[in-house]
């Protein structure tokens, strides 16, 4: 079996994030980039499935600029063998990077496609589900578990009443949740190896997709700073300030 992970590029999330100065978007200069920690999760579980001889392959894929390569070679050294970087200067927006992913799914013929739920940048939570549509195939969003038996997968999901459990035919879409595991930390002798590791690159031409961004931002905006709370006296005075100042009640 066969497994195709995506790998996204994004500000690490100890960064405080800084708007630049024309609110056109978020400063990357000399800023740390990562690998979307959704993903490195969707990573870590591929990894996991070859471990136990359920998986014979894990590619990993990344939508972007050539230094997403950095991503790539991260996800090579964690247990992945091969890497598919589709290299673009263009906004990778959601719908774009899902098709994208359909051409390299078309391209590897995965029995398994693992992404993050969302990445941390600009938090859609679009492109699992985006993909398994375009591809016709089952989908099982924000997995706390999966369980990968033969020509099928039981995935735990994470909803809003508790735990579901389903089974859905392969192949399939499974998009993780914070608690499926703990990523591990790459070692220096896999850190190493992972540089002779082959990482194809393709352009959106070349798989016939059109990347054009059909999301236009406005404006990007910090928020804003909260006021310092204040101690009342008496359960009056606060439902006087709710009601009055708040305006809550």
């Amino acid at each position: 079996m066969k497994i195709l992970v995506a790998a996204k590029r994004v500000v690490d999330y100890n960064v405080n994030i800084r708007v630049l100065s024309d609110n056109t978007g978020v400063d990357l200069n000399n800023v740390k980039m990562s690998v979307n920690p959704f993903d490195e999760i969707a990573i870590e579980e591929a990894v996991r499935l070859k471990e136990a001889g359920i998986a014979e392959e894990v590619v990993v894929v990344s939508v972007g600029a050539s230094n997403c390569q950095e991503q790539i070679r991260t996800a090579l050294a964690l247990g992945a063998d091969r890497g598919v970087l589709v290299e673009t200067d263009q906004e990778a927006q959601p719908l774009a990077i899902a098709k994208v992913l359909k051409a390299v799914v078309e391209k590897e013929q995965p029995q398994l496609i693992i992404l993050g739920k969302q990445a941390i940048d600009g938090d859609n939570s679009q492109t699992g589900q985006m993909l398994a549509a375009l591809c016709g195939f089952s989908q099982a969003t924000f997995a706390s578990e999966i369980e990968v038996k033969e020509g099928s997968a039981v995935v735990t999901r994470e909803v809003d009443g508790g735990l579901e459990t389903i089974t859905v035919k392969l192949p399939a879409v499974v998009t993780t949740d914070l608690r499926l595991n703990e990523p591990r930390y790459a070692s220096l002798p896999n850190i190493m190896k992972a540089k002779k590791k082959p990482i194809d690159t393709y352009s959106p031409d070349e798989l016939e997709v059109d990347v054009t961004p059909r999301v236009k931002t406005l404006k990007v905006v910090p928020p804003s700073e909260r006021e310092a709370g204040i101690v009342v006296e008496t359960v009056e005075e606060l439902v006087d300030k709710l009601k009055n100042e708040a305006k809550v009640i």
